[in-house]
């Protein structure tokens, strides 16, 4: 048939390619109109398609209207304007195109000699973005240090954790893993357990202290400093420490600079979690709240949460890349090549989990260059100032006040 799908046909993408955009195009123009949260029943959508795959190619217009009649009552629509749960998932123009380079290339950039441009782009846009935080030179992919895009903080905590771990059983050996102790407030998000436990830390060696309304919200140094004396003096061995700016619960922001000067004492990797808070300090007047970065060992936020990017962007900044590489390497006989060999670029596939990556840095190029810093800033601002709005309404509003609500 001339018109059957091909795997890939310049001009049958053009005509179908068309087509997807209108298609998600007017789903934005009228995501209002859907309820945010999906109404449907567990199991709803298994009634509604066939139990075997089709035999034969359907239209790419059969799929669209059974996405519109199927698809769309199990979707929670992240992008609605009407959407507050957990965190905002921002898509964005520059976002999408980003992604639709990124796929139309589809390459698997896991060292630098299967896709150059993947691997140098990253390096350049994360130091651009660096330098838009005011990050130590140390993060800087010029000198010993350097940034990488992990899918999410879960995966950029569990890699700083594992070279942690490595670091500190080089230093006094594999068999001390029983006595390894990790620190967090009790506000930290599950994800640090999450790797704590892929990273066989023994769960009566993971401190999660106490913050209450006192300081906050955020983690007392006072309380890690005891905590720490405890440990010490029953022969365990403090190796990681996590802050937050912007906790899940309540945004609170952890006191770096005190925490920074304690896990340098004590000879702890400092990885601070930004996840989210993390993109408001591009605008010079919230840099403060990220004071103190110049003691971590890791720095982490998403720009798939604030910052225009669609999902999936974490971005990692460390300052001994040879930690993660140590802890992360492998050197099979196929993924060898001159550059590598000759240490002459850098090899992704060494600073993560999997081995295969997908060009995200395109989409954190297009987001950059398409809104400009400017922009970004001001699309900030405008939330912060949105929320102080809320938060003045908040305070007076009776209704509230009378339940014992307090900001």
């Amino acid at each position: 048939m001339d018109n059957e799908l091909k795997p890939m046909d310049a001009e049958q993408l053009r005509e179908r390619a068309h087509k997807m955009v209108d298609f998600i195009a007017d789903y934005y123009k009228n995501i209002e109109d859907f309820p945010v949260l999906s109404q449907v029943e567990p199991g709803y959508l298994r009634n509604l398609l066939p139990e075997s795959a089709p035999h034969n190619p359907e239209s790419l217009q059969s799929v669209l209207d059974d996405v519109q009649k199927k698809i769309f009552p199990g979707v929670t629509h992240w992008q609605s304007p009407n959407y507050f749960a957990y965190y905002p998932s921002n898509s964005s123009i520059a976002g999408f195109l980003g992604e639709m380079l990124s796929a139309a290339f589809n390459v698997i950039g896991f060292s630098w000699v299967t896709s150059p441009a993947a691997t140098e782009l990253e390096m350049i846009v994360l130091d651009w973005l660096a330098k838009l935080l005011k990050l130590p030179d140390d993060f800087l992919s010029s000198g010993k240090g350097g940034g990488v895009i992990q899918g999410t903080a879960s995966e950029a905590v569990l890699v700083v954790l594992l070279a942690a771990r490595d670091r500190a059983l080089r230093r006094f050996g594999k068999d001390y893993l029983k006595k390894l102790v990790v620190y967090a407030s009790d506000q930290t998000h599950s994800a640090l357990q999450k790797a704590c436990q892929i990273g066989g830390i023994h769960p009566e060696n993971c401190r999660w202290l106490k913050a209450d309304i006192s300081t906050n919200y955020a983690l007392s140094p006072n309380v890690l400093s005891e905590e720490l004396s405890r440990d010490t003096a029953r022969g365990l061995i403090p190796f990681f420490l996590c802050a937050t700016v912007g906790t899940t619960s309540s945004t609170a922001v952890d006191p770096l600079p005190e925490l920074g000067s304690i896990a340098k004492r004590h000879e702890m990797w400092f990885h601070v979690d930004a996840a989210y808070a993390g993109s408001a300090c591009v605008c010079p007047e919230y840099r403060q709240y990220i004071d103190g970065v110049e003691e971590a060992d890791s720095f982490n936020m998403n720009l798939h949460k604030w910052f225009l990017t669609n999902f999936d962007c974490s971005v990692l900044w460390v300052k001994d890349r040879h930690a993660l590489i140590r802890s992360l390497s492998t050197n099979p006989e196929y993924l060898k090549n001159k550059a590598s060999e000759a240490e002459l670029v850098v090899d992704y596939k060494d600073w993560q989990i999997p081995l295969g990556r997908r060009f995200r840095s395109l989409k954190v190029w297009l987001v950059l260059r398409l809104y400009g810093t400017e922009n970004l800033q001001k699309y900030i601002r405008n939330h912060i100032r949105l929320a102080e709005r809320f938060e003045a309404l908040v305070r007076e509003d009776p209704r509230l006040l009378h339940q014992g609500f307090s900001l």
